[in-house]
């Protein structure tokens, strides 16, 4: 059998495991603890009992958005836009638009849509006018005075994941954020985070454990599955990424960097590839390919990319890095920044289980199983796992 079958990766989820509330109080939920081949039930609260000495936790404090938006065509036809990401524009200034943006979007009922039409959609005395342009793109106008980040809590619908039946609730608009969320932008919630509570950042801090933030926007491209025989065959979904020095200055003194979730595991690891590039020569890109680690590069350690990255910064007399990331980690890879992860349980045959099983190997399954037999509740509202390999 070829190691490359995404079947390999497949395992029977039970439908009522698949959590469609939110554990309360948030740190109630359960924790498996996974180290070196042992496994041991927890509650989240304990997360700060079990982790290593010195581990240095890396939180993604990406925000959702209201991204999902209902109209009616002139024939009232009903037209569901899901904004995925700005077109050509940075997040912070898409979302603070004052009369007009673009955004690529996901459209149901498309056929219904004439090209050429302008559909509204009243927002108070106002409307906000859309129309389709190329590729997937749609534009957005309004009169001014509002920005596009307050339309949307005027009139857009909270993005639950699809398996979450439940239209969104007024607990949900709460309950679908993490506690430490702040940069706007994401349509999916970095899961991860939402077992921490204030008072188990407080014991982590009591503790002695070091936080650090950086910021993937979440896209919907996390919950797509891998439809193809071979993994690699398989398109990794683009999302953005943003990371400022201070936080680099952090992860360079770290020998042990816990993130907080697969996606600011994918953002650590990408940004040793974007500093890896930098110490080969290449022309500056934090645009980080699907297989980026497979390319013929020099390898240096952790410490001299995060250094190199902190010094082009310097050099050009910014403060953040602004990138896209369709790293795609699978069974094989070594991780070179990442020495733990907290994470939920994931999909079968998804690309976030090809990473865990990257992390902890063919134990995965060993995890999962226990996982089932215990009553875990899985996907994005479930219970939480700690991953050491």
């Amino acid at each position: 059998m070829s190691i490359h079958l995404i079947d390999a990766f497949d395992y029977a989820l039970p439908e009522q495991l698949i959590a469609q509330t939110a554990m309360e109080p948030r740190d109630a939920s359960k924790l498996l603890f996974y180290q070196e081949g042992h496994i041991h039930d927890q509650i989240f609260k304990d997360l700060p009992d079990v982790l290593p000495k010195g581990a240095q936790l890396v939180f993604n404090n990406a925000k959702v958005i209201q991204a999902r938006l209902f109209a009616r065509t002139q024939t009232n036809a009903k037209i569901e836009v899901f904004l995925l990401q700005p077109h050509e524009l940075e997040y912070s200034q898409a979302l603070s638009a004052t009369q007009h943006t673009q955004w690529q979007c996901m459209i149901g009922n498309k056929k219904k849509w004439k090209p050429e039409e302008i559909i509204q959609i009243e927002v108070g005395k106002a409307q906000l006018r859309l129309k389709q342009l190329a590729d997937q793109v749609v534009d957005f106008a309004w009169d001014g005075g509002i920005s596009f980040g307050e339309l949307l809590e005027l009139v857009g619908q909270l993005p639950l994941p699809p398996y979450i039946k439940h239209t969104p609730s007024k607990a949900d608009q709460s309950r679908y954020q993490t506690v430490f969320s702040k940069i706007e932008g994401s349509v999916a919630a970095p899961t991860a985070g939402l077992h921490f509570t204030e008072n188990v950042l407080s014991d982590l801090d009591q503790k002695g454990f070091k936080r650090s933030e950086l910021t993937l926007h979440v896209s919907a491209g996390t919950f797509l599955p891998v439809k193809v025989e071979q993994y690699r065959d398989h398109t990794m979904h683009r999302e953005s990424y943003e990371i400022n020095i201070e936080t680099l200055e952090t992860l360079i003194h770290s020998d042990c960097l816990v993130a907080i979730g697969t996606t600011a595991t994918r953002v650590l690891e990408s940004l040793y590839w974007a500093g890896i590039q930098l110490l080969n020569g290449i022309e500056r890109s934090f645009e980080i390919p699907q297989f980026v680690y497979e390319l013929p590069y020099k390898v240096y350690s952790k410490e001299e990319v995060i250094q190199a990255l902190i010094n082009d910064l310097t050099k050009r007399q910014q403060t953040t890095i602004y990138g896209n990331s369709a790293i795609m980690i699978v069974p094989g890879y070594t991780f070179k920044m990442v020495k733990g992860l907290v994470t939920n349980f994931h999909q079968p045959k998804s690309t976030l289980l090809l990473l865990i099983s990257a992390l902890i190997g063919d134990n995965w399954r060993q995890v999962y199983q226990h996982a089932i037999e215990h009553n875990y509740r899985f996907l994005s509202y479930g219970d939480a796992s700690l991953l050491l390999p």
